[in-house]
């Protein structure tokens, strides 16, 4: 499978996740063996109205080789300049996002919406396409109100689309429920552009459960939260992860471009994600979400580590 100019055997792609995929995150990440990383969704209303919070979003460092940007609309013409914004140029790729199960991104027919509508969703395709030299993707999920996945899968492909990103499950079903790997073999043997599969893969035995689809590739996304070593676990590298310096090095990077207060009120959803499993989670857990100072919060987690 080959994104912008490099070619992969199996890649392992970072999901893009709303409020989770921060430039910190991704790096690290990156650096336990995320091949491909994605931003959080982007609105490309929001680009030509709001910049400075799109900027932010958009922020990347070296680690992150293969990287894409992420984005999300109703109206052709404005993802199509989405797509050619300097805010952009540093991506590899774009993806356009058709499956989102949000509401409020339901409700304003973007994201999953868009699955009910095919003709939208293809001059959606078609225009990115043609706004653009670099490659263009789409993610989609069963279906809407129907399970049109297979219609819908065709459609991206002879829009345009350079592969295909498919979570098998509906928009209904949001994260419930299991994701149908059967849909996922349906979907690959029906296009000629590669497929990554995603949903539910969270070690190396839903890793070959997923692999046995046919899929080109495979996309992580709640596994990772509080685990971006999972990349390097999947690869058999486990013995090599130091939890504290991932988390130590996500932080460093986010102070590199946000202050404290912000960084403070951000990063406890992190460091919660970071403390599960670990002995006396839950009040470990009161722990962090009353503790003040980042600093502090990082010695809880360390010593929490220190006797596992």
């Amino acid at each position: 499978m080959k994104i912008g100019e490099k070619e992969f055997s199996f890649p392992l792609f970072l999901a893009p996740m709303a409020g989770v995929t921060d430039v910190g995150f991704r790096a690290v990440a990156s650096e336990f063996g995320a091949d491909v990383t994605f931003t959080e969704m982007l609105s490309a209303r929001a680009m030509q109205h709001n910049p400075q919070k799109t900027e932010y979003m958009t922020l990347t460092t070296p680690s992150e080789q293969t990287k894409i940007a992420q984005i999300f609309g109703h109206e052709a013409d404005c993802m199509a300049q989405a797509v050619q914004s300097p805010l952009l140029a540093k991506f590899d790729a774009f993806d356009i996002n058709m499956g989102c199960p949000a509401p409020k991104i339901v409700k304003n027919g973007e994201g999953g919406a868009l699955m009910d509508n095919l003709p939208l969703a293809s001059q959606i395709i078609s225009a990115c396409k043609n706004a653009t030299n670099k490659m263009v993707s789409v993610k989609f999920r069963k279906g809407c109100r129907t399970e049109n996945f297979l219609d819908f899968a065709r459609m991206c492909e002879d829009s345009g689309a350079d592969f295909v990103t498919f979570h098998a499950r509906t928009v209904g079903q949001g994260y419930s429920g299991k994701a149908d790997y059967d849909a996922i073999a349906a979907v690959k043997a029906k296009l000629h552009i590669p497929v990554v599969g995603n949903g539910d893969v969270v070690d190396e035995v839903s890793l070959h459960n997923m692999q046995s689809t046919g899929v080109d590739g495979v996309m992580i996304g709640r596994a990772s939260l509080g685990r971006p070593w999972i990349f390097a676990q999947l690869k058999g590298r486990e013995a090599r992860v130091d939890k504290f310096a991932a988390l130590e090095r996500h932080i460093q990077i986010l102070r590199e471009h946000f202050d404290e207060k912000w960084l403070q009120s951000y990063i406890r959803k992190h460091l919660l994600w970071y403390a599960t499993g670990l002995e006396m989670a839950s009040a470990l857990r009161l722990q962090l979400a009353t503790c003040d100072n980042v600093d502090k919060c990082l010695q809880i987690l360390k010593a929490a580590w220190e006797k596992e």
